[in-house]
């Protein structure tokens, strides 16, 4: 028990929490640059413009089919070889938001299509533009059944952060990696403390989705 108090004291605590606000940062950035990319790219691949869709869902199936860590390593390593150097935590919202914009245009293309056909040409039929149709008619009916498996594949992303300690990013996983390297007594108490600061943000998100999942009911 002194071990388990000794390992959570106040100093490592406070280390810890301000692994958990770079972890947190992240993860934002990198669910709303993913969001963005995703939904233009999703759209992009639903519409079937000649050869563009085509290009855009063969990269993209590239992407996806690629480990995330290799992403992540990629973007920090071989990115300054052409000139373009990022700090670790850019690097890793650019390889996060890469990797998860591809798998979102996926969940975003299905949604599209999920959605009947008759929507489409009643909103045309009204005299909206194809650009009107998509943003006020199909989207929101989309977004709507896509929240599940989007907010699914945010709660990886979240989760997914951690593999950036591979690039020592001093996010939750690092830190706690750093603060239980001092004793091996503490790995335990840190674990649960990872554990339970994990569940939170995710468990959050995961109310986020509820309240957005009756605001568009």
């Amino acid at each position: 028990m002194n071990d388990f108090f000794a390992a959570l004291s106040a100093d490592n605590l406070s280390y810890l929490l301000q692994g958990l606000g770079v972890t947190v940062g992240v993860s934002i950035f990198s669910i709303i640059i993913s969001l963005i990319v995703g939904s233009f790219v999703g759209i992009a691949m639903f519409e079937k413009i000649p050869y563009f869709s085509s290009l855009i869902g063969t990269l993209n199936n590239i992407v996806r089919n690629l480990p995330l860590l290799l992403i992540i390593f990629f973007t920090y390593f071989s990115l300054p070889q052409v000139g373009i150097r990022l700090p670790i935590f850019w690097s890793t919202v650019v390889a996060m938001s890469f990797f998860e914009a591809a798998m979102l245009s996926e969940i975003i293309r299905g949604g599209l299509e999920s959605i009947d056909k008759g929507q489409f040409e009643g909103a045309r039929s009204t005299g909206m533009s194809n650009k009107q149709t998509m943003l006020y008619v199909i989207m929101p009916q989309a977004y709507k059944k896509m929240i599940p498996p989007l907010i699914s594949q945010l709660i990886s992303l979240v989760k997914d952060t951690s593999l950036a300690s591979g690039i020592v990013l001093a996010d939750l996983t690092y830190r706690g990696q750093v603060v239980y390297a001092q004793n091996s007594h503490y790995i335990v108490p840190i674990l649960i403390f990872m554990t339970f600061a994990y569940f939170v943000v995710n468990y959050l998100l995961s109310l986020l989705a509820k309240y957005f999942d009756r605001k568009l009911a």
